[in-house]
């Protein structure tokens, strides 16, 4: 399939805004995906730290 200019490939016969949305769609859940993990790794090191911390201060008190 050719098109024969940038704007006819672009608006894929009156379907691209369907066909560009899906691609955006798609790639915006991918990045959620690989984004998440990281999210929660850092999290999960944020709280371990917290729990050290607060045991330090209680090993410190007695």
């Amino acid at each position: 399939m050719q098109f024969e200019s940038l704007a006819a490939f672009m608006s894929m016969e009156g379907h691209g805004v369907f066909v560009w949305s899906v691609y955006a769609i798609a790639f915006v859940v991918l990045m959620g995906l690989a984004v998440a993990p990281l999210r929660k790794d850092r999290q999960f090191f944020t709280e371990q730290a917290m729990l050290v911390k607060r045991e330090q201060r209680s090993q410190e008190k007695s």
